[in-house]
């Protein structure tokens, strides 16, 4: 039996989680938790890099000392976009910026000033959100920070504590694909881009593919450091139970809904220009064609709101009083929503500009925010069959989010197709097979899906459409 340590860090905690491999099986175990707490200061939100690497330390001593396993492997997993400038000693020349911070308002604006958006999304396919490094970077440039100007080398967050861990610097495919200045045709950096619009190209590290053998820790207990995929969308794709075909899509449900098909070349053309759809990359060079939408953190931000009133809920009793709420009461857009803060204030205040009565209870807000999620889904779905030109029977919910039966349900009748929800750890699950497949234990990727289809209870939804849906996907859309 082989030993492979996860370590996945997502927007609210992060977790290690034991992964053991045995004849064509997988369990995961939990070997400790702990928050993600983003830190606020005057004019910045930051991410707290430091407290994090003593988190991810703890996890591996969990493991070794406490559990006393040798390890076949550690992966690091973190979500995209977000970065690190290390100086010409290696260290750390300012905190990672959270991607929620406000100063890339208005800069996506300026930057099409220099580069038009079609061309930006000709080098790099990637859909246009404000958060994107690209225009964090350019926030820099355009602030004269003294950082950027000294910088000798940029790490997306997974590529930094693979750093720290071997003394080894590199970037990992799948994360380095969410930058918007990496070339998902030519699988390289989209230098000229970066050239055009005087940002340092020289700061970027060789791309290596996950699954990539980094070296070994630097301190004990000397484990094996594998550049897993470190998107952890990427990593939750490749433990989506799919069989082989292609009428499947997948949403990987979490803080945020990533939606969309595994391909075998990007879509970059004036329709997913308009449609505002991404191609990031995924494992054995396939493409994650997709469309990022805010997700369950617009009911965890309710949810915190509501505790700071003095009203905690759980996310099962927010998903029964939903279930018991008024239906179609409001439609939302959840891309509307993105500064954190006040959500439900925030909620009730798009619906006064859109015509619509707010929500009166946590009940109805949690209903508004999981039926607009399944709209949503629905708009994307059908956008993926025309941009991609195939027909999708089956939905595969993974991720944390598969666990909310009620939304899944919602889902399958919204779209009238069949979901398929879970794993729940997906994303765990998909950084431990890369592993796996890196230290030559699985051989590709249907064997990694092979494994989950052997190892993981899988839940099967039925669609039931209704004239309500219909009228209210009419509405919306």
């Amino acid at each position: 039996m082989s030993h492979y340590l996860a370590i996945d860090l997502g927007a609210e905690s992060g977790r290690a989680l034991l992964g053991s491999l045995s004849a064509g099986k997988l369990s995961v175990e939990e070997l400790h938790r702990f928050p993600n707490t983003p830190v606020r200061v005057p004019g910045a939100l930051y991410w707290d890099i430091l407290r994090l690497w003593h988190e991810i330390q703890h996890g591996i001593a969990v493991a070794t000392r406490e559990r006393k396993l040798t390890l076949d492997g550690i992966g690091i997993d973190t979500w995209g976009v977000d970065y690190a400038l290390l100086g010409s000693d290696g260290l750390l020349l300012d905190t990672p910026r959270h991607y929620r911070d406000a100063r890339t308002n208005g800069v996506m604006d300026k930057l099409f000033q220099v580069v038009p958006r079609d061309q930006v999304f000709g080098y790099t396919g990637i859909q246009f959100m404000q958060l994107n490094t690209l225009y964090q970077l350019y926030a820099m440039r355009l602030a004269g920070s003294p950082a950027l100007g000294v910088a000798a080398r940029m790490l997306n967050i997974p590529d930094l504590f693979n750093y720290w861990l071997t003394g080894v610097a590199k970037s990992e495919t799948t994360i380095a694909s969410t930058t918007q200045f990496f070339n998902p045709e030519s699988m390289s950096w989209a230098t000229e881009l970066l050239t055009r619009l005087d940002l340092p190209a020289g700061i970027l590290s060789e791309i290596v593919p996950p699954g990539t053998l980094l070296g070994k820790m630097i301190e004990p207990p000397h484990a094996p450091v594998y550049a897993t995929a470190g998107h952890d969308t990427a990593a939750a794709v490749v433990a989506v139970p799919a069989e082989r075909g292609d009428n499947w899509c997948y949403i990987s449900s979490g803080t945020w809904s990533l939606m969309g098909l595994e391909l075998a070349s990007p879509v970059i053309n004036a329709a997913s220009l308009a449609a505002n759809y991404t191609n990031e990359v995924g494992v054995s060079g396939r493409i994650r064609f997709l469309k990022n939408i805010a997700g369950l953190w617009l009911l965890q931000e309710c949810r915190k709101a509501w505790m700071l009133e003095g009203a905690e809920y759980s996310y099962q009793q927010l998903a029964r009083l939903a279930s018991e709420a008024r239906p179609f009461t409001a439609a939302i857009d959840p891309d509307a929503f993105l500064e954190p803060g006040g959500m439900p204030g925030q909620i009730a205040a798009y619906c006064r500009r859109t015509g619509q009565a707010p929500p009166a209870t946590p009940g109805e807000f949690a209903r508004a925010i999981l039926e607009s999620l399944a709209l949503r889904y629905r708009n994307v779905v059908e956008n993926l069959e025309s941009l991609a030109g195939r027909k999708i029977d089956v939905i595969h919910i993974v991720g944390g989010g598969s666990r909310n039966t009620l939304l899944n349900q919602f889902v399958a009748d919204c779209t009238g197709r069949r979901v398929v929800a879970g794993p729940s750890e997906a994303t765990a699950i998909g950084n431990i097979l890369v592993q796996a497949m890196g230290a030559g234990e699985l051989a590709n990727l249907d064997e990694a899906r092979a494994v989950v289809r052997n190892s993981f209870e899988l839940t099967t939804v039925e669609p039931h459409p209704s004239p309500e849906w219909e009228r209210a996907y009419q509405r919306y859309f």
